[in-house]
């Protein structure tokens, strides 16, 4: 069995029989009865109730008059992701927002948490940026078909109807290799970072690790910028106004 972090082993030790009678229902038995919960979906689930608790406290504090820092943060992020969409994918863009928000918190406070002490980042494991990376893949193309329809598919198709044979089998290997684009970005840089930051706090535990920390939180904030970034890219691919 794989070590736990103790969040997990209280999430196994609550929840390991339903989860584990889930998992069978649905045909997928786990590899471990007793545990079936990881450490990366326990991280993941930690972070899922943090930002459902921010988002009901922004709620609660909303205030035209006087808002707090809390809702000057938000409305600063808001605003960056709106910013960024507008001059990405056009006047249009408004919609899309929300999801963007929602991603760059999340896969955030995914690469941050392992920060604290008795955590790790999720997004240190493969299977979850993975997850991500499927998540926006499905997102942009929903909403290309939303957008415009089956005419969405002559995306695929290219320029020139003859070419369509040749540019079919492309155009789906190009979108597919995005998926795998975003997640071996995030993964690698996040596993990267983790794995430099424990080899100096078991070698040196006292004031070098520091400077790896702070490494650590920079290239979270860029991952995660970058991620979006490319999400947002993809979207503004599909739901151009000349689809």
């Amino acid at each position: 069995m794989p070590e736990q972090l103790w969040i997990t082993e209280k999430l196994n030790h609550l929840l390991a029989g339903p989860v584990t009678s889930l998992m069978q229902a649905v045909h997928v038995p786990p590899q471990y009865p007793e545990a079936p919960i990881s450490n990366a979906f326990a991280m993941e689930f930690v972070v899922f109730l943090f930002l459902v608790l921010l988002f009901l406290l922004v709620r609660s504090r909303l205030s035209v008059e006087s808002p707090g820092g809390l809702q000057h943060t938000f409305e600063g992020l808001h605003g960056f992701i709106s910013g960024q969409c507008e001059e990405i994918i056009g006047h249009h863009s408004d919609g899309y927002v929300p999801f963007l928000t929602a991603l760059f918190l999340f896969i955030l406070l995914c690469n941050l948490i392992g920060l604290i002490p008795g955590f790790e980042s999720p997004t240190a494991v493969a299977v979850v940026p993975l997850g991500c990376a499927i998540c926006a893949f499905f997102y942009y193309q929903a909403q290309g078909f939303k957008h415009t329809g089956i005419a969405y598919l002559k995306h695929f198709a290219g320029p020139m109807w003859y070419l369509a044979p040749l540019m079919i089998p492309i155009e789906i290997v190009s979108h597919l290799a995005r998926v795998l684009s975003l997640t071996i970005r995030l993964f690698a840089n996040m596993f990267a970072g983790d794995m430099v930051t424990l080899v100096f706090f078991s070698l040196v535990p006292v004031g070098i690790p520091v400077i790896f920390l702070g490494l650590h939180l920079g290239v979270s904030l860029l991952q995660t910028y970058i991620f979006v970034l490319l999400t947002t890219v993809y979207l503004a691919g599909a739901v151009a106004e000349e689809h």
